[in-house]
């Protein structure tokens, strides 16, 4: 069966189709969904939320654009409406945000490292530093998504960059004192 077909017996709430579709895209929105998480269970409950609603809206993809694109959104949306609604964004002030940059030497630390401490980030800096850093979203569209403000939003990439740096560094030292 197309894709086109599937997307059309899911409209028709078509259970097989459903599973079909399901197999085809969950492992590369459960990837997303762990950028977007704390832990693996909590990606799990944002990849199922994302999944219900997917299916409970298909009718409103008009195959304008790549259904992974679309689904993409979804699951982002839905990993981030947990945050929204539990108020983890602190509004701050513009003028004291202090750009930081993080240099990465790629072959002083793994990606396995790089993730791990990304999702330990506090929620409001990973969720920032994940749309900004790793998806490409300007700080205006995070501000929209988010309810925050853009100065929030550079505000929290600046934190989790700090975070982050600060992070590496200390690796990178504790690892350089071993080989000693």
């Amino acid at each position: 069966m197309s894709l086109e077909q599937l997307i059309e017996q899911c409209k028709k709430n078509d259970a097989k189709a459903q599973s079909q579709i399901y197999k085809l895209y969950a492992s590369k929105l459960f990837s997303l969904c762990l950028k977007y998480s704390k832990n693996y269970a909590e990606a799990e409950d944002n990849l199922q939320d994302a999944f219900v609603t997917i299916f409970t809206k298909i009718s409103q993809y008009k195959s304008k654009g790549s259904l992974e694109g679309w689904m993409k959104r979804i699951t982002i949306n839905t990993a981030l409406q947990r945050y929204r609604s539990i108020g983890v964004f602190d509004i701050v002030n513009e003028d004291k945000i202090e750009d930081v940059s993080v240099e990465i030497d790629e072959d002083a630390v793994s990606i396995d490292f790089l993730l791990g401490i990304i999702q330990e980030l506090p929620d409001r800096y990973r969720l920032v530093f994940n749309l900004y850093a790793l998806d490409d979203y300007s700080h205006k569209e995070i501000a929209e998504m988010l309810d925050i403000t853009t100065g929030t939003s550079k505000s929290n990439l600046a934190r989790a960059r700090m975070i982050l740096k600060e992070k590496i560094e200390h690796y990178k030292a504790s690892i350089s004192s071993q080989t000693l």
